[in-house]
This record gives structure tokens, C-alpha cells and sequence, in this order.
């Protein structure tokens, strides 16, 4: 895992320099930016929800359902953590800088109603350039925002590499990146209420 102590430079930037698409969602957190990163660090995803969230996931996996009816299906993580995701998934802890910014990412054939996910090492990552893929990489991060707030920040870069995986991945965020804005500001939310608890 790549880690940076660098200030002002995102890794995001790093990871993802020629990205093909990029949506961001920000929010103000009324908290120091120590409890703003911590709650970022040890999110529970399966802590976010909310209508539209749970609808997109449930219509995502319809396909996926469908393809293994004849199968048990798999255990839902009852827990899942930065830590959880890297070790039950092809996800990777790409790096961090530690009280600010933490990234992962992923490299797959998103656009398929079944996923292909393709299995990389994280120094492979950034130069992964094999045809028909893409490159998924997601940042949070929380930065000072006054003396007392923080601003919390969940960043998607998606790269394509090639013309043909460009094109079908288009008319995939066509649809999805709607589902994936409501995803990224429940994330936010769901660690600005842990940030904002009394300690």
C-alpha cells in the first residue's frame, strides 16, 4: 500500500491522472478533521442506505441474481469496512495519507450485466492499460473547513483503455451515475453522523 504524507496533493491525482470520467460529492462536517477522517477511514458500507441507494444496489444485482438462480446465494457481510472490502473482494487499498485522504480501487467490465472483474496487485494498478477494461478508483477525504468544521469529499475517476470499453461505458453512466451520486452522498452523510457524535 502506497502511503504519502505529501499535504495538498491528492492521491486521487496519482491513481487516476487521465481518467475518462470523474463525479465528486462534498459535504461540511461540523467536526475537526481528525473524527471528519476518522469516521471516512472505518465507514461501514453496508451502513449506507436510504431508498434510492437501496434500490440501485437491488437493480445492479438483478442480473447477476438471475445468472446464478440455480446457485445458493452469497452470504451478505454482516460488516464492510475499507479492511473487509480489500479482503473478500478483487477491491484494492490503493494508499493513504494517514488523518486525510484513503483510495481503492478496482478493474473490471463494469458495464456488463454480470461484472468481469480482472485481478490486479496494487503496484500494477496505475499502469494497467490491458484493452476492454476499466479502472475504477474512489478517494475520501476530509480537509479543514474553518476552525472548527471539516469538509468531507467522496471523489470517483473512472479510466477506460480503449476506444470500444469508452463507448459502452458511456451509455452505462448514462444511466448510472445518477444512482452512484445518491451512493457517494448517503457514504457522507452515514460518516458525518459518526463525526458528529459526542466523543
Amino acid at each position: 500500500m502506497t502511503t504519502t504524507e505529501t499535504r495538498g496533493e491528492l492521491l486521487i491525482d496519482q491513481l487516476a491522472p487521465h481518467h475518462n470520467v470523474m463525479q465528486t460529492r462534498h459535504l461540511v462536517v461540523a467536526a475537526p478533521v481528525a473524527r471528519a477522517y476518522r469516521a471516512l477511514r472505518e465507514i461501514d458500507f453496508t451502513e449506507v442506505g436510504g431508498g434510492v441507494v437501496n434500490a440501485a444496489f437491488w437493480v445492479r444485482e438483478l442480473p447477476e441474481r438471475w445468472h446464478n438462480r440455480h446457485h445458493k446465494p452469497p452470504r451478505m457481510p454482516t460488516r464492510l469496512t475499507f479492511q473487509d472490502l480489500a479482503a473478500g473482494s478483487e477491491w484494492l487499498i490503493l494508499g493513504e495519507r494517514p488523518g486525510a485522504e484513503i483510495t481503492a480501487g478496482v478493474v473490471g467490465k463494469f458495464w456488463q450485466p454480470v461484472i468481469e472483474w480482472r485481478h490486479v496487485e496494487p503496484g500494477e494498478f496505475t499502469a494497467f492499460d490491458e484493452p476492454g477494461y476499466g479502472k475504477i478508483v474512489f478517494s475520501l477525504s476530509a480537509a479543514p473547513y474553518g476552525e472548527s468544521r471539516s469538509l468531507s469529499t467522496y471523489d470517483i475517476r473512472v479510466t477506460l483503455t480503449d476506444r470500444a470499453s469508452r463507448a459502452k461505458f458511456r451509455a452505462y453512466w448514462t444511466v448510472v451515475a445518477p444512482f452512484v451520486g445518491a451512493v457517494q452522498a448517503a457514504t457522507l452523510r452515514a460518516a458525518a453522523r459518526h463525526a458528529e457524535q459526542p466523543e
